[in-house]
């Protein structure tokens, strides 16, 4: 008899998890609190392992990528609103992916669908569970439908909570999220522009970071930017008072330049954007018997590790690899999922502390260190591609 597994999250982490599982040969259940598959989504670069993992999972074909040539041109903006040349995010090692949440997504969907390879996922929305109950030999666990209140029950031989960063299926089976969700005392607004920042070019991104606060502008190839505001805080339960725009702009009342202004206008005419405070997430296993957690639920590396998502589409197709690999033992599989994973994640939540400092300086001397790092960083690119144009001409 095939083996039944729940996914619980329809975002990268979850439809990576099913279609891995799938390609073991489970059959997956995907549900989701949301009435209809969200869209869009901020910017995210894609990570050589992100992009392995796409190929792995059958979906690479189908992911829309939206690099400016040679990565595009970064700029810096000094205390004085001068731009110099910078280096950008799409420029560090690994060539990284330039798309949005919601391309990722897409290309799983068509997978998840049917559209690629193998039979339709069936995904269930307006869905979530309420209780998790792991018997042992099976997991028994109670749905209720968001619209109508109803509940009903299924048995599973595993449930995977791909539910995110404050993920109910973690509360309900490992404990509360004071336990897990470590604090980095900082907050991101990220959203979508609608045009870009006045007389810069439209695939350029900008940089304008100050100890303790920083507005990043991501630029597409075919797209308007997306813009990252950050700032750290001592107490970020406060931040969640009153109006989330009129903190930012007090926050950032200080940063009088293009980008600051640019991007506080838009924050005031966007339909959505993600505010929130920042934190990792760390857990001595991701399973408890026939639960595990995948993807921001399990290790969140957050926003500053530029990881996340690469750690999604990794971790789902790892899970269906294990799966594949130990089919009679289920214990077997999750704990070699884990021991391939964890040294991957481990090194990622740890560089995301550096990485935080190059996206929001904490002070003044490691703004002046980062200026010094990111010019030297900025003629080492420009002298590689000095070479590159000169063996292309040659």
């Amino acid at each position: 008899m095939q083996k039944r597994a729940l996914v619980v999250g329809l975002g990268i982490a979850g439809m990576s998890a099913a279609i891995g599982l799938r390609q073991a040969g489970w059959t997956p259940v995907i549900v989701e609190r949301a009435p209809e598959r969200r869209k869009g989504g901020y910017f995210v670069g894609l990570m050589p392992e992100g992009r392995q993992a796409a190929v792995d999972l059958g979906i690479a074909g189908y992911l829309h990528t939206r690099n400016p040539p040679d990565g595009g041109k970064a700029w810096s903006l000094t205390r004085r609103g001068n731009r110099e040349p910078g280096v950008g995010f799409l420029h560090q090692p690994g060539d990284p992916a330039a798309v949005v949440r919601g391309d990722i997504e897409a290309a799983l969907w068509r997978s998840t669908c049917g559209d690629t390879t193998g039979e339709p996922i069936d995904v269930r929305f307006a869905t979530a569970p309420v209780e998790i109950d792991d018997t042992g030999g099976d997991v028994r666990v109670l749905f209720e439908d968001a619209g109508t209140g109803a509940q009903h029950r299924e048995n599973f031989d595993l449930v995977v909570g791909a539910d995110g960063l404050r993920s109910r299926v973690r509360r309900m089976v490992f404990g509360p999220h004071e336990d897990y969700m470590t604090k980095w005392d900082a907050m991101i607004c990220v959203f979508q522009l609608q045009e870009q920042v006045p007389s810069f070019a439209e695939t350029d991104s900008i940089i304008s970071a100050r100890a303790g606060r920083a507005v990043w502008v991501f630029g597409f190839a075919d797209r308007p930017p997306t813009v990252l505001l950050t700032y750290r805080t001592e107490d970020t339960r406060r931040q969640f008072t009153g109006s989330a725009i009129q903190r930012l702009r007090t926050v950032f009342s200080e940063m009088d330049d293009p980008a600051v202004r640019h991007a506080l206008a838009a924050l005031e005419k966007t339909p959505e954007f993600l505010f929130d405070s920042v934190h990792q997430v760390k857990m001595p296993r991701w399973s408890n018997g026939r639960v595990a957690l995948l993807g921001d639920a399990a290790w969140c590396p957050n926003l500053y590790s530029g990881m996340g998502a690469t750690a999604a589409l990794r971790g789902g197709a790892e899970l269906g690899r294990a799966l594949l690999e130990s089919p009679d033992d289920l214990d077997a599989a999750l704990t070699g999922w884990e021991s391939r994973l964890r040294p991957f994640i481990r090194k990622h939540q740890r560089i995301a502390r550096l990485k935080q400092q190059m996206f929001v300086p904490s002070s003044r001397p490691v703004e002046a260190l980062r200026s010094v790092v990111l010019r030297l960083a900025c003629t080492a690119r420009e002298r590689r591609l000095a070479k590159a144009r000169a063996r292309t001409s040659a």
